[in-house]
């Protein structure tokens, strides 16, 4: 009579059995995590899109960059001062998949001035530099000045994006004492020290950030000379916002 063996228990923490289990768990994180991404998706869209109008009614000056609106107060600040549209270099608005257009945002502010935000899209020190400039509708003084973008350093260029930066943009002007363009710059150091015919076509620098201001006055001046004939139409016919027809 053959004697039985007896059977072998599975060994639960075989090599085999590890590899099985951690293959197991990194495909279940990995369907969560894409489950995860796939959900903000559209949440981070959104937010991405509510910081574009609060930058664009912070750079027409029409909401107080130390006191945030609610998301509903800045969709009816945006709808109601801002006007987003496609133009030519004459200022005539033509259709959404039109080719070498300009992007530009009309704005009308509470007391029924009219002027328009041109999107800055810069090289920086470390990354793209993106923001928008606004101006009055005289075509050649600056109303006020954002960024919603940047990986500049914190605590230097990464000043950019501070208040007292973005505010020494307001007043300047875009043309010199000849009126002949020559943009807006950043000066390495303060505006005030320049000769004084230079001082109404710069703000004051960043200490410690000279590189990335060199490169934000470059990226401006790039933008704007793309824009100069339209801002050459609005200096000498004038800013009208109209819908398109």
């Amino acid at each position: 009579m053959s004697e039985t063996l007896p059977e072998k228990t599975p060994d639960k923490n075989s090599r085999i059995n590890v590899i099985k289990f951690a293959l197991l768990v990194s495909f279940i994180c990995s369907l969560m995590i894409t489950a995860a991404a796939s959900g903000l998706k559209g949440l981070q869209q959104e937010n991405i899109e509510l910081d574009k109008k609060i930058n664009l009614l912070k750079a027409a000056n029409l909401i107080d960059p130390n006191n945030k609106p609610s998301k509903a107060e800045i969709k009816t600040l945006y709808d109601t001062h801002i006007q987003a549209v496609i133009v030519d270099n004459q200022g005539k608005i033509l259709d959404a998949d039109s080719k070498a257009s300009l992007h530009l945002y009309f704005y009308k502010t509470d007391k029924g001035n009219l002027g328009y935000i041109l999107p800055i899209n810069s090289r920086g020190l470390w990354g793209k530099i993106q923001g928008y400039l606004a101006f009055e509708n005289d075509g050649q003084t600056v109303s006020g000045f954002s960024i919603f973008s940047h990986s500049e350093t914190p605590g230097l260029g990464g000043e950019i994006e501070s208040a007292w930066f973005q505010k020494n943009f307001k007043g300047k002007k875009i043309l010199n004492s000849q009126n002949q363009f020559v943009s807006v710059g950043i000066a390495k150091g303060k505006a005030a020290d320049l000769p004084k015919s230079e001082q109404a076509n710069h703000v004051d620098g960043i200490s410690g950030a000279t590189l990335t201001g060199k490169y934000l006055s470059q990226g401006i001046k790039s933008t704007l000379a793309q824009y100069e004939p339209l801002s050459i139409t609005f200096r000498q016919k004038g800013l009208t916002a109209k819908k398109k027809e």
